[in-house]
C-alpha cells in the first residue's frame, strides 16, 4: 500500500473516460479511494491540453485550500500526467505529485522524466509551456491496460520501440518480434519495465536535457508536426500521439540513412512495421509546406529558421542535434509518403 501519511491531504485529478473505467482499480494500485480529500474530473481529450484548464486545476486546489504539504496524484493518459504535474509543479512554487499512468503511451512516456507541460501557440507548439519536475513516484499497473483499445495500445507501444532503436539491435528485435495481442496481459509488465528503465537511465544522466537526453527526441520533430497538422484540422482527422511518432520516426530513418549511413535495411524494417500495425501516414504532398513551418517552431531548435533532429547511425547509436535541410526534409516526407 502507497504509504501517504507524510502529506497533509492527497487529491485526485482524473478525466471523464479513466474516472469511468479506471478508478476502480486504484487499489491495485496501492491507493484507496479514502485517501483523497478532493478530486477534480476534467473532460477528456488533447484539446484540454491548454492553460485555461491548468488555470481550473490552480482554482481548485486554492479553492481546496492545498498547502506545500499536499500531493496531488494524476490519474490518467499523457494528457493529465502532463498538465497535472505542470500544474503541481507550479502551484505555491510547487508540490509534490504522484503519477498513475492508465495507457501504455503514458507509461512508458509522460508519466516517467519529469517533463510536464501544455500545448501553447499559434501554431499549435506540443508541450510549449512547462517545466522540469520529477514526480515523487510513478505506479506502473499493468492491469489498467486491459481496457485500453487497441489504437492506444499502438500508441505507447510506438514509444516502446523508439527506446528500443536507441537502445540495442537486440531490444528492437524484440518488440518487433512481439506478439501485439499479449501486450494487454500482466506478462507484458516485465516489458513495459524494461522501457521505462532504459529511459530513466537516460533521464538521470540527463534531467534537464541538455544533452543525452535529446536521443529521446528521435521521431519527435516531424512526428510532432504531424500531430498538430491533423489536430488543427479537425478532430476526427487526428491521430494519437505514438502513431504520429511511428510516421516521424520512418521520416527520420530515412533522413538517418541520408545525413547518418543509417542502413536502408533498418529504413526498411521499420517502415514494413509502420505499414503492418498503423498503415500509411495520413499526410499528401499538399501537407509538405504546412509541416516545414510547424517544425521551424519546434522547441528543440537552437537557432531561428533552423530545424534540428535526433538521427541514428545504427540501431543503439544515436546522433544528436543534427540541422537538416528543408529540402532534405522534403524528400524525407517524400518517401514517408510513398509507403
Amino acid at each position: 500500500m502507497l504509504d501517504l501519511s507524510k502529506y497533509d491531504r492527497v487529491f485526485l485529478l482524473t478525466d471523464e473516460l479513466v474516472a469511468k473505467c479506471c478508478q476502480p482499480v486504484l487499489p491495485l494500485c496501492g491507493v484507496q479511494q479514502s485517501a483523497f480529500s478532493s478530486q477534480l474530473v476534467l473532460p477528456a481529450g488533447e484539446e484540454q491540453k491548454n492553460i485555461q484548464t491548468v488555470q481550473k486545476i490552480w482554482d481548485w486546489l486554492f479553492e481546496q485550500q492545498a498547502t506545500r504539504s499536499s500531493l496531488l496524484i494524476n490519474l490518467g493518459g499523457g494528457v493529465i500526467c502532463d498538465m497535472g504535474g505542470f500544474a503541481a509543479s507550479t502551484y505555491m512554487r510547487g508540490i509534490a505529485y504522484l503519477n498513475i499512468p492508465t495507457t501504455l503511451l503514458a507509461m512508458v512516456d509522460a508519466g516517467t522524466g519529469g517533463k510536464t507541460g501544455v500545448d501553447f501557440g499559434t501554431p499549435l507548439v506540443k508541450n510549449g509551456i512547462g517545466v522540469f519536475a520529477e514526480p515523487v513516484e510513478t505506479i506502473i499497473c499493468p492491469e489498467l491496460l486491459s481496457s485500453l483499445p487497441a489504437e492506444q495500445l499502438l500508441s505507447g507501444y510506438a514509444e516502446m520501440i523508439k527506446h528500443a532503436i536507441l537502445q540495442s539491435p537486440e531490444a528492437l528485435a524484440e518488440l518487433l518480434e512481439y506478439d501485439l495481442r499479449k501486450v494487454a496481459t500482466p506478462a507484458f509488465g516485465d516489458v513495459i519495465r524494461r522501457s521505462v528503465a532504459f529511459k530513466q537511465s537516460v533521464v538521470e544522466q540527463d534531467p534537464h536535457d541538455q544533452g543525452l537526453r535529446q536521443i529521446l527526441n528521435f521521431g519527435h520533430t516531424v512526428g510532432h508536426a504531424i500531430e498538430a497538422l491533423l489536430l488543427a484540422k479537425s478532430q476526427k482527422s487526428a491521430k494519437p500521439h505514438g502513431w504520429c511518432v511511428m510516421y516521424g520516426m520512418v521520416a527520420e530513418a530515412y533522413l538517418s540513412h541520408m545525413i547518418c549511413g543509417l542502413p536502408t535495411e533498418t529504413v526498411s524494417t521499420l517502415s514494413r512495421f509502420m505499414l503492418e500495425n498503423y498503415g500509411a501516414a495520413p499526410i499528401t504532398c499538399n501537407d509538405y509546406e504546412a509541416l516545414l513551418q510547424l517544425m521551424l517552431h519546434d522547441k528543440k531548435n537552437k537557432e531561428q529558421g533552423t530545424i534540428v533532429c535526433t538521427l541514428l547511425q545504427s540501431v543503439g547509436q544515436p546522433v544528436t542535434g543534427q540541422t537538416v535541410t528543408p529540402q532534405q526534409l522534403r524528400e524525407a516526407l517524400e518517401y514517408l509518403c510513398s509507403l
